[in-house]
């Protein structure tokens, strides 16, 4: 009977070794996966005798961590080489076509022939020369002037400049 339980305890014990086994050698397999790495490495840095027992397992953990940083990296610079580029092509034209649209609009303004003088300006000058509109013209400021004396209490009205 004795013989039976140390062969039983044996088989039990290879059993469930052999099943440990089976599960390191699938966690070769797997570090691939930087979050199955991340939580195998810190399974066996928290115990020293493992760590020395699966070693390579600790070493390709590693291995996979810096694969996977480096992956981040490059991925980073090729966002970053796309963003540019995208920039390059369809921001920077789009820009410097509204820009250019901008400023064709004042060089256009620029472009127009100057206007000299206002049409009625002129004429008002001509008809104010002849005799019968400017006795009109003072006629008609003289009432206005009379009123304004009138408001300063009797003193003669400012001088206007024209």
């Amino acid at each position: 009977m004795s013989q039976e339980r140390t062969h039983r305890s044996r088989s039990k014990r290879f059993g469930v070794e052999f099943e440990e086994e089976k599960v390191w050698v699938s966690f070769y397999r797997r570090v691939v996966d930087p979050a199955v790495a991340v939580e195998v490495m810190n399974q066996l840095e928290s115990d020293p005798d493992m760590k020395r027992i699966h070693l390579a397992l600790y070493l390709r953990c590693k291995e996979s961590l810096r694969t996977q940083k480096a992956r981040q990296v490059r991925n980073k610079r090729i966002g970053q080489f796309v963003r540019m580029l995208f920039n390059a092509v369809f921001v920077v034209p789009v820009i410097a076509i509204r820009r250019l649209l901008l400023r064709s609009g004042d060089i256009a303004v620029e472009c127009l022939p100057e206007v000299s003088k206002e049409p009625a300006t002129r004429r008002v000058g001509q008809l104010s020369k002849k005799a019968e509109f400017a006795q009109a013209k003072t006629e008609f400021t003289a009432p206005t002037e009379a009123q304004s004396v009138q408001e300063n209490d009797g003193a003669p009205p400012a001088s206007k400049v024209s």
